[in-house]
């Protein structure tokens, strides 16, 4: 049993490992213990403005937080977030009216803690009141089986039959079939597929590439690409119109996904190009991948993985806090060499350094192009002479903390109109020949 004392608690509540939500301390004029007969104890504590509770605990041994909490729906769904020392450990949509039980992402320390909980969307209208409610925080005993496991370690992922790679090598089969084989090595494997302003409805966009996949009995990789103020005005430039739009688009997204498995890469390049925004432009795109987090994770099948750039882009003590401040404690991890090129054994370092700074989070590799790594001078905007990374898998044993290889940049989609290529996504079925005749 994990053995913890909790400030003011007296001797039986110490012992459980519970901090009931009635004892955590809240202003009067922030909420209110209560009774509720689906609470454990039959009591819980009622936040109905953007505040925070706390409590102060010691652990005695290394320990995993879970939180009970339920809301009162209106208009939306009341947003949660806990953190411990000040370091938040889950974000979440709390979308249910009967109690319900969160998982945090890391383990907290043997010590002495401050356990936070806040409510930050507080609203209300002439018919609807949102307000969180929270039951308890339960510490237990952090155990192999509290680890973060790897969603995709059994999962066939898909291979889209209608991509411009396969379209391509169709029709270059009855002329040139030596080239049709070539691109035959894009083709046959599997790729995310990415959406943004330019899919049309959101949920209806999604919801069929996501039912194509599950028809095929396999799981899709999904990219939403769709932040406002987008890749900082260069050839990717665009996204959402508003902070509100985006999260808009975001429910929508989610709700194209459903129940059904799915893995979503959230917003490449959005954390790495954060220091070209001002102060609040970055405050407002942390919040709203906190929040995206929070929707996408809550569907019951759905794994998110942040994009956290590549290895030689951003430090991984900065990338750790800007990941830490977009909620990744509550996604299943975070995504490294999105559209780039950096070799696989640099990538392994840089990820494990930066999952270690973030609680042991699990992450994924994009190694669509990186068969030969980058060119010389490290250019990102197609460069010549690359070649295909290792093919699209799953890392079930290959090492405990990498989920999967994945194919995220579509090989053949131009990354700008440089060195005479389309413009951004655009497939570029020469580009695409050359990466496939460099791979053996």
């Amino acid at each position: 049993m994990l053995a913890v004392a909790v400030a003011g608690s007296d001797p039986a509540f110490a012992a459980t490992g519970t901090l009931e939500g009635e004892r955590f301390s809240l202003s009067p004029v922030a909420g209110q213990a209560y009774g509720d007969a689906g609470a454990s104890g039959g009591r819980a504590l009622l936040i109905w403005n953007n505040a925070t509770a706390s409590t102060s605990v010691t652990a005695s041994v290394p320990a995993r937080l879970t939180v009970r909490a339920r809301g009162d729906q209106c208009a939306g769904a009341p947003a949660m977030a806990v953190r411990v020392d000040g370091v938040r450990v889950l974000s979440a949509s709390v979308s249910s009216s009967a109690f319900t039980t969160y998982q945090t992402g890391g383990d907290v320390a043997p010590g002495a803690h401050t356990v936070s909980v806040s409510y930050t969307n507080d609203y209300r209208s002439k018919w609807c009141d949102r307000n969180l409610r929270l039951d308890a925080v339960t510490l237990t005993a952090a155990t192999q089986s509290s680890t973060v496991r790897n969603p995709l370690a059994s999962a066939k992922l898909h291979v889209d039959p209608w991509s411009a790679a396969r379209k391509q090598a169709d029709a270059w089969r009855p002329t040139r079939p030596a080239d049709a084989a070539q691109l035959d090595k894009i083709a046959t494997q599997p790729q995310a597929e990415w959406f943004g302003e330019w899919s049309g409805e959101i949920e209806a966009a999604v919801s069929s590439r996501v039912g194509a996949a599950a028809a095929a009995g396999a799981v899709p990789v999904l990219v939403a690409y769709g932040i406002p103020e987008r890749d900082c005005g260069s050839y990717s430039a665009g996204g959402l119109s508003s902070a509100d739009a985006y999260r808009t688009w975001v429910r929508g997204f989610a709700k194209g996904i459903g129940d059904r498995a799915a893995v979503v890469i959230l917003e490449p390049d959005a954390l790495a190009l954060l220091s070209c925004l001002s102060a609040t432009d970055r405050a407002t795109r942390l919040a709203l991948l906190e929040d995206a987090v929070g929707v996408l994770e809550a569907r019951p099948a759905v794994s998110v993985y942040l994009d956290a750039g590549h290895s030689a882009w951003v430090a991984a003590d900065e990338m750790a806090d800007r990941l830490t401040n977009a909620g990744v404690a509550q996604a299943q991890g975070f995504a490294l060499n999105v559209s780039n090129f950096r070799l696989t054994p640099e990538l392994l370092t840089y990820g494990k350094d930066l999952s270690a700074r973030i609680g042991g989070k699990h992450f994924v590799l994009d190694t669509s192009r990186n068969g030969l790594g980058p060119s010389e001078g490290g250019q990102w905007c197609n460069p010549p002479g690359r070649a295909l990374g290792p093919t699209p898998r799953t890392l079930s044993t290959a090492d405990s903390k990498v989920d999967a290889y994945l194919w995220i940049k579509r090989p053949g989609e131009s990354d700008g109109p440089c060195d005479g290529g389309p413009s951004a996504g655009t497939f570029w079925a020469d580009y695409a020949l050359g990466l496939a005749q460099r791979t053996p």
